[in-house]
């Protein structure tokens, strides 16, 4: 069949066209099944997968009855030494060999006996053997309190108590055994002060040389510091004991005047005089308790 003007015909077999390819286009036998290769791999990609799990499970297996023997054996009693040890190979806690008992450190069941009291060492002579002297009780050239300072005038020493005392003060220190008294004068800004300390056998001398005390005690001029409290001037006194010793203060003006209750510069000299006194008895007592103690250890 022909068409005129150049349409198409369909001649021999060479010419021919299948109908159901009118592109020209021709399936060969060269061309890949595409759905045949899919199924194939997914199928392979399913078996590898079976043979991993079964893989595992059969290692988790072997593994397990590994251990399991292990655990038997090792639990096993050693007929050698007794001991039985754990899955690490080391003794569980139920065998671990005691160590040998060491003993204790041993204490004493009586209590160590106490410090000695410092004021038993300055309430009786007998017991009280530090050197006494002025210089011991009332050292340096000068005493400072807090923020106050004094300076040292005149010191003096006497076994004659009565000597440095006025009034009825001598009378009743020498009844009560005074042995020594010692007095010391510190002064600062226009007052002055003596303080003296009386020296008995006993501390029941001085308590009752303190509470029969009258008079007063006699103030020491000197070493730059004038006459002061002589002469009927009013001064501030004080009387205290502690120990075997009675102590005494007497403090004024260096002027003369007389001390009225508002003097508050004469009240803390006089009453820093008495403090520091204190103190320096109570030392000694410390000093001869320490010693003791150490002695004794």
């Amino acid at each position: 069949m022909s068409f005129g003007q150049g349409g198409p015909s369909w001649g021999g077999p060479e010419g021919q066209q299948s109908p159901q390819d009118p592109y020209g286009t021709h399936s060969t036998s060269d061309t890949p099944d595409w759905a045949a290769l899919a199924d194939a791999s997914a199928a392979r990609a399913r078996r590898r997968r079976w043979m991993y799990i079964g893989g595992g499970v059969l290692a988790t297996a072997v593994v397990g009855a590994i251990v399991a023997t292990a655990v038997v054996t090792t639990n096993s009693n050693d007929p050698g030494n007794g001991t039985t040890t754990s899955a690490s190979g080391l003794p569980t806690p139920e065998t671990l060999p005691t160590g040998s008992a060491q003993p204790g450190p041993s204490f004493s069941s009586q209590a160590p006996p106490p410090p000695p009291n410092p004021r038993d060492f300055i309430s009786s002579a007998q017991k009280d053997k530090l050197p006494l002297s002025a210089d011991s009780l009332f050292p340096g050239k000068k005493l400072k309190f807090g923020d106050r300072a004094y300076a040292k005038g005149a010191t003096n020493r006497t076994t004659t108590c009565s000597a440095g005392a006025q009034g009825a003060l001598g009378a009743v220190l020498t009844s009560n055994g005074c042995d020594q008294l010692i007095r010391a004068t510190y002064s600062t800004n226009g007052v002055a002060v003596t303080v003296g300390v009386a020296v008995f056998d006993t501390a029941a001398q001085a308590s009752k040389a303190k509470e029969q005390a009258s008079g007063g005690l006699a103030s020491l001029s000197g070493a730059g510091v004038p006459t002061f409290c002589r002469a009927g001037a009013i001064c501030r006194k004080t009387t205290n004991a502690y120990g075997r010793y009675a102590y005494f203060t007497v403090g004024g003006f260096t002027s003369g005047r007389n001390v009225v209750t508002t003097d508050k510069g004469v009240y803390t000299a006089g009453d820093d005089l008495a403090e520091f006194t204190f103190r320096q008895i109570h030392q000694r007592g410390k000093v001869q308790a320490s010693a003791a103690a150490a002695a004794g250890s």
